[in-house]
């Protein structure tokens, strides 16, 4: 990939694993590749790879202390987070990741780590049993949801001399993790999208609406990507307990269909893409009661009507350089429905989500979809949402280059 990461600004974190002397061989091979880096190493780390060989590495000085010990002065972790293009923890051992999910400050590399305002990648590398256990799992699964990158560990001989996965991925393969994570960097460069995400809320009186089970996990992890790949992302956001982490995505809170049909007729003559992910209610009350509504006999009857179709509205004033894409959660008949939607709504491709399949849909924190446009369909096994939000974009720039 060429020079992509020629002066680069990685900060190297270094902690107490026996896989510490592969950093030597990671900071040769990016310094090859033309990468600055500044090592920053727990106490543990320096048990089993010194400074002094990290420095000669480098040209540069290790940080590892707050403080000096000769003069008193202060290693700044605020600079060094706004120093670094991205930071790497390689090797990072269970009790690191389980202070980095937990904000345990007592080093400096942690706080380093919560300071740093670049992409954090994990590489982590300890026993097997250690790997596998659920604490340390649950770890790596709130370092994700802080949108931070794991780099699986592989499987092999471990320094226990057992066999199994947790070894620190080879310096070479990290390496082009890095190169590929860069060059996705440019892909969506100067591109608008605009993404919606969540339900919608129908209001029947102050106090009870008409709403469904949607989460917005899939729409939110789909503009962290489209952000972190260099676009300007739009997202509109119905009623969700979630927050946005890449500062490319500008938000805008709705709480009905028709606030977000007009959020979305509105922005989207002015994005380049349209991804319609948002569960929007198909009918909302005729009728909404100015005050509570009291329980009065057996029945009540709610009246209905249609709300304003998003995509079909889209479909119809999408002009020839604009991308539109939807998502269909099916119950029955599912690709052929998809199908439908898909010619029906003017869309460049759709993403299909079954019900029937375990895992997938509302409510899960994986997905398990196809993808179908105007020429193929493709299937994808069940996955983090964060991971089929690289499958969805990475079909998305497809079409767009």
């Amino acid at each position: 990939m060429g020079d992509i990461l020629k002066g680069k600004k990685i900060i190297l974190g270094i902690t107490g694993s026996i896989a510490a002397y592969k950093a030597a061989f990671l900071i040769r091979g990016l310094i090859k590749k033309g990468a600055e880096i500044q090592v920053v190493i727990t106490p543990a780390g320096k048990e089993f790879i010194t400074p002094i060989t990290l420095s000669a590495l480098t040209n540069k000085p290790v940080i590892s202390e707050f403080f000096s010990g000769r003069d008193g002065s202060w290693n700044s972790h605020v600079d060094l987070g706004l120093w670094a293009d991205v930071m790497l923890i390689a090797p990072a051992s269970a009790s690191t990741i389980g202070k980095m999910a937990n904000g345990i400050a007592d080093n400096m590399l942690i706080t380093t780590y919560l300071s740093v305002k670049a992409p954090v990648f994990v590489a982590p590398a300890m026993d097997l049993d250690m790997f596998a256990h659920p604490s340390t799992q649950k770890n790596l699964e709130a370092l994700r949801s802080y949108g931070n990158h794991i780099i699986e560990p592989t499987e092999g001989e471990l320094a226990s001399h057992l066999v199994g996965k947790g070894r620190m991925e080879e310096p070479d393969a990290i390496i082009h993790i890095l190169e590929e994570f860069f060059a996705k960097r440019e892909e969506l460069s100067k591109k608008k999208i605009l993404i919606t995400a969540g339900p919608t809320y129908e209001k029947i009186d102050p106090v009870r609406f008409i709403g469904n089970y949607s989460s917005g996990k899939m729409g939110f992890a789909l503009a962290e990507e489209c952000a972190s790949r260099g676009a300007e992302v739009l997202l509109i956001a119905g009623p969700v307990q979630l927050k946005t982490i890449h500062p490319n995505i500008h938000r805008i809170d709705v709480e009905s269909a028709q606030e977000m049909y007009d959020a979305s007729v509105v922005n989207y003559p002015l994005v380049d893409v349209g991804i319609l992910c948002a569960a929007v209610a198909d009918f909302t009350p005729d009728v909404i009661a100015d005050q509570k509504i009291k329980r009065m006999g057996d029945k009540l009857t709610v009246i209905l009507k249609p709300t304003q179709d998003i995509a079909a509205s889209l479909g119809k004033i999408k002009k020839a350089n604009q991308l539109l894409a939807g998502f269909a959660l099916e119950t029955n008949n599912e690709y052929l429905n998809a199908q439908s939607k898909l010619e029906r709504k003017n869309f460049d491709f759709i993403v299909l989500n079954s019900l029937n399949d375990k895992g997938a849909g509302f409510r899960h924190d994986t997905n398990k979809i196809t993808i179908i446009d105007r020429n193929v369909s493709t299937d994808y096994p069940l996955k983090s949402k964060r991971e089929v939000a690289i499958d969805i974009i990475d079909r998305l720039t497809s079409l767009i280059q």
